[in-house]
């Protein structure tokens, strides 16, 4: 029987993107997409890189530096006991300045060869792989492909869909959501689970047709359909804002655990209970004024010590 894989976009998916790499020492892993990996693989899946680098067809970076930039991020995967099984990449573009990358190709992404190749050499089941990445590129090569889709997109710069565009299956806001929508999705029925991006859903067409007694509609009939046409248009917008509220909320559900978010907290904590102190010691009859200004120094002095360590975990990031 065929295994299954999850195919995985490699900037802004795993790795950060600053640009076009084309350094090893640039490579950053994402907060948590070590961890996603090694409980990816744990589920039985082919763990495989797709990614588009058009870097090379442009001049930026040679395919030896790329091996080494990629051996880089195995290194650092394996450094967390998570591993890759393959990379894929295209190199070639239309607008390519390397006359032997300059061209069209059916692996460059939104084209699903690479998809494609890596299903016929690693004996992969399609039907029942998954397209991982942060773009509708990777979307389309996903559903051409065959596979179920994941977009990430980041609360902060959601992507938009044009009307028309392929949508995704699922959408989440990093890797450690996506290992939780694959388990779910393993763990109920076959077309049980649904989806859980309202823009996913089929879109349904209607069509109008003015018949000649509705063109003579009464002014009250037209002020009446002007009023349902504002209530849809109001609640459609209550919808799209209640949509980004939940993705605001997945954001920090998944959010990583962080120590240095961990102790801003106490000490903010225990600034608060300083205050609580010295207004106590203010209200009491006999005023100790020193024992007040001692109190008042240290609630400021860890309120400042807990906004430097909230600054630290907001650089991080």
């Amino acid at each position: 029987m065929s295994g299954k894989a999850i195919f995985l976009d490699r900037d802004n998916t795993l790795i950060e993107d600053p640009g076009y790499i084309n350094d090893p020492d640039q490579v950053r892993l994402l907060d948590g997409a070590a961890e996603a990996m090694v409980r990816l693989g744990a589920l039985g899946y082919k763990l495989v890189i797709v990614s588009n680098q058009s870097a090379i067809a442009r001049g930026i970076v040679t395919e030896k530096m790329l091996a080494k930039i990629h051996e880089r991020l195995k290194r650092l995967l394996a450094e967390k006991d998570a591993h890759i099984d393959k990379i894929y990449y295209c190199p070639y573009h239309a607008e390519g300045v390397i006359d032997r990358y300059r061209r069209n190709s059916d692996m460059r992404k939104p084209e699903p060869g690479m998809l494609l190749t890596a299903a016929k050499e690693m004996d992969i089941d399609l039907d029942r792989s998954w397209m991982v990445g942060d773009s509708i590129r990777d979307v389309e090569a996903g559903r051409r492909a065959g596979c179920k889709t994941i977009m990430i997109d980041d609360p902060a710069h959601q992507t938009k869909l044009e009307p028309g565009s392929p949508k995704p299956d699922y959408r989440a806001v990093n890797m450690t959501e996506v290992v939780n929508i694959i388990k779910k999705h393993l763990r109920s029925p076959a077309g049980q689970f649904g989806n859980n991006d309202p823009a996913g859903q089929t879109d349904t067409a209607f069509a109008t047709t003015l018949q000649p007694e509705q063109s003579q509609a009464n002014p009250k009939e037209q002020t009446e359909q002007q009023h349902r046409d504002a209530d849809g248009k109001t609640e459609e917008l209550l919808k799209d804002i209640l949509e980004q509220l939940r993705t605001i909320q997945r954001a920090q559900i998944f959010s990583d655990f962080s120590v240095t978010r961990l102790i801003a907290g106490t000490v903010q904590v225990v600034a608060l209970f300083c205050l609580v102190i010295s207004l106590w010691l203010l209200m009491s009859p006999a005023k100790q004024t020193n024992s007040i200004l001692v109190a008042l120094g240290f609630a400021v002095f860890l309120q400042l010590m807990s906004l430097t360590f909230y600054l630290m975990q907001g650089r991080k990031h």
